[in-house]
């Protein structure tokens, strides 16, 4: 029972965090093509602005990976 938990917990970590950091990022990335149309030089900024919210998947990974190995 206590493994299968978890499993789930881990689960949960990663699925939700990939979850917000879709959301975000489509969010983002809305905003973004319409700044990128009326002012072409705002690209870079963008790119590192829809680049941001991954490192929440990245942490929601550690977690995951914390909970089933600790």
């Amino acid at each position: 029972m206590e493994e299968g938990l978890r499993y789930i917990a881990a689960a949960f970590a990663i699925g939700l965090s990939g979850l917000g950091t879709a959301w975000a990022q489509s969010r983002i990335g809305a905003a973004g093509a319409g700044a990128i149309a009326e002012k072409p030089e705002l690209t870079g900024r963008m790119i590192v602005l829809v680049a941001i919210p991954e490192t929440i998947v990245i942490l929601g990974f550690v977690v995951g990976l914390a909970v089933l190995v600790l």
